[in-house]
């Protein structure tokens, strides 16, 4: 089955003008312009961002979906997955957000617009907690890619909480996936992405 409809989940503090994020549109846009591709800004409560993604994705194919989540968005990425039963390609992807966001509670900074700051709330620890599937066996296709020279998660936690997942571990590396540009081409291969049609057969305006 091929991949019509394609979400991207970015991390912590992060935001669709990630690297990853913009590698990412720029290789579907290019290669594969039929694709319908949505990386929305979470906001910080992950019960609220979890309520974004359901609404946006209600109308949309299980069967033709995948999901893309780096870090905090890999964690989120399983959430989808489980819901709609599409695969899933976790980058560096947390494993224990409740506990290791604990020490993040308070006012915090964006990523990639210092000036916009952002109140991560003592409540979000339980949100996360509720969003945890990994007592369930997955639902659909996982592809990992773990560095281990991620200085930010551990991937030997990582590589154990997705034992079906096909595995890309990377002997160095670094959490942000510096790389990423070498491991797209694997990615979009295991999303099977759909083909661009020929204008000849797209549908008129």
């Amino acid at each position: 089955m091929t991949t019509t409809h394609l979400l991207y989940l970015h991390g912590f503090r992060s935001s669709p003008q990630s690297a990853k994020a913009r590698q990412m549109a720029a290789q579907v846009a290019s290669q594969h312009p039929d694709v319908h591709w949505w990386c929305p800004q979470l906001p910080p409560s992950p019960r609220a961002a979890m309520a974004l993604l359901s609404a946006g994705i209600a109308d949309w194919p299980h069967g033709a979906m995948a999901v893309v989540g780096s870090s905090l968005g890999g964690y989120y990425a399983s959430w989808v997955a489980q819901q709609t039963g599409c695969p899933s390609v976790l980058l560096n992807p947390a494993v224990h957000p409740a506990r290791d966001l604990e020490r993040y509670i308070g006012e915090q900074t964006a990523w990639h617009d210092p000036a916009e700051h952002f109140f991560f709330e003592p409540r979000f620890i339980d949100e996360l907690r509720a969003l945890d599937v990994s007592a369930v066996p997955a639902a659909a296709r996982q592809l990992a890619v773990i560095a281990k020279g991620d200085e930010v998660l551990d991937w030997r936690d990582m590589v154990a909480r997705y034992p079906q997942a096909q595995l890309r571990l990377l002997d160095g590396g670094d959490h942000a996936l510096s790389d990423f540009d070498q491991h797209l081409p694997a990615i979009i291969e295991f999303l099977q992405l759909a083909p661009s049609l020929p204008l000849s057969t797209r549908s008129a305006p």
